[in-house]
This record gives C-alpha cells, structure tokens and sequence, in this order.
C-alpha cells in the first residue's frame, strides 16, 4: 500500500522569500528523514529556461511530448503540451513516491500553505487564500498589527522558529499518513 503524501504550498509574491523558505523545508525535512518534491509555478511569464543544445531540449523542440534523461541516479524530465495543471504535475510527482510535495507559488490553490507577506499592500490575501497554516511578515508593523487576533502562528520573515514550526508541521503529518 502506496501510502499518500502531504501537500503544502509556499504562497505569496515574488520577492516575498517563497523560494529561501522552501530551501529551508527542504533541508530540515531531509534532516527528519523525509523525501520531498517541488512543483515550482513559473510567474513570469512565459516558459522556463531549458538547457540548450542539449540533446533532450533538441527532441522536445523536434515535438517530443516528453524527454527523460538519466545518469549517476540523476533524472531530468521534459515534458511540452499547451498547458499543465496543478493537478497534473502532482500526479507527475506522486509517482516517484515522496513524503513531502511542497508546492511553491499556485497561491489560488487550497492546500495547506505558508502565506509570506512583503508589506500592509499583500494583507488582502489572507482573506482570499484559503487553509492558510502560518502566516510570515516583512515588515514588523503588519506582523504586530494584524496578526495579534488570530489563531494562526505567524512569524517574522527572520525568525528561525518559522521554519521549523513547519518542519515539524510536515514530519507530524506525514507521521499520520503512514
């Protein structure tokens, strides 16, 4: 019995520090044991870089759906069509049986998430993002101001305790599922 795994979101704008808080899940879970995978949403714009004259970009250019490459344990996958929905490149992941998918960026979606706050101008989106878990702020006047009444933990962007009140969040989790 394949068992499944948990799901969590790192959301806000870019430049908010989605990418160095995850890097940061990333390691202490590893630290605890756990398998992790990343979807990462490219915002902006456009398709992401893929390295080129390489032999893999080269098929997926000649109309390749999708192109693996192997070797020393390493596997790259390209894969090309219209779009590709969250869900799909979930299903992708879970095939490779992780712990832990952390999904950076895909604020819309309703998996429990990390809301990173730059400033007062991105509070509108604790009431439009759902299952929000942890709340971190920029700026130490939001963090005061408005997190004071709610029962969400939140943090300051610098605060170590952030992260690992994640870390352990996930391994409690995931401890669930097996």
């Amino acid at each position: 019995m394949v068992k499944e795994p948990v799901i969590f979101q790192v959301s806000g704008y870019q430049n908010s520090g989605k990418t160095t808080l995850v890097n940061k899940l990333i390691s202490g879970l590893k630290e605890k044991g756990l398998s992790v995978i990343t979807i990462k949403h490219h915002g902006h714009g456009g398709k992401p870089e893929t390295p080129g004259g390489k032999d893999s970009s080269s098929h997926i250019e000649s109309g390749a759906a999708a192109s693996l490459v192997e070797g020393g344990g390493r596997l790259l996958l390209q894969a090309e069509k219209k779009s590709w929905s969250l869900e799909e490149q979930i299903r992708i992941a879970l095939q490779l049986q992780p712990d832990v998918v952390l999904i950076e960026g895909h604020k819309k979606a309703s998996f429990p998430k990390a809301l990173l706050l730059r400033s007062d101008k991105d509070l509108y989106l604790m009431e439009d993002l759902t299952n929000i878990c942890a709340l971190f702020c920029w700026e130490d006047k939001v963090f005061k101001h408005k997190t004071a009444d709610l029962e969400t933990p939140f943090f300051s962007i610098r605060d170590p305790k952030g992260p690992e009140w994640i870390i352990e969040y996930l391994v409690g989790e995931s401890k669930k599922r097996r």
